[in-house]
């Protein structure tokens, strides 16, 4: 797909939208492999020169998703790739997998989820 204008304001308003239901903060969006080299190092470190090889890789710990629009055959992929990025950023525990992909699907039929908090060993759950 060629990213537009329109299409990166689409991008922006359709991560918005599922962020809120996965209940976490709006990550920020890197839509170009040009974007990512312009980031600092110490951001992607690991997975900057190979990032152009995937749809969208999640860098957590920054808050930030890149997804490679060039790469995408049409608009379906390209918000399952959104979802699915979310997910990484929403569940950092869960690997690819059967739960993995049922909170994909879930998240694709509009479930809601309750914001991350990270558990504190020791302490009971109320």
């Amino acid at each position: 797909m060629k990213l537009t204008p329109e299409l990166r304001l689409h991008i922006l308003e359709t991560a918005g939208v599922y962020a809120a239901r996965f209940g976490i903060p709006e990550p920020r969006i890197l839509m170009s492999t040009r974007e990512v080299l312009e980031i600092p190092r110490h951001i992607t470190t690991g997975r900057r020169t190979t990032a152009y090889k995937y749809y969208g890789v999640a860098y957590i710990q920054y808050n930030t998703i890149f997804l490679n629009v060039r790469k995408m055959p049409d608009t379906r992929v390209l918000e399952e790739t959104i979802v699915h990025e979310l997910v990484h950023m929403r569940f950092p525990y869960l690997s690819h997998g059967r739960r993995f992909r049922d909170v994909i699907r879930r998240g694709l039929g509009g479930a809601r989820f309750k914001p991350y908090r990270k558990r504190v060993f020791g302490t009971k759950r109320r």
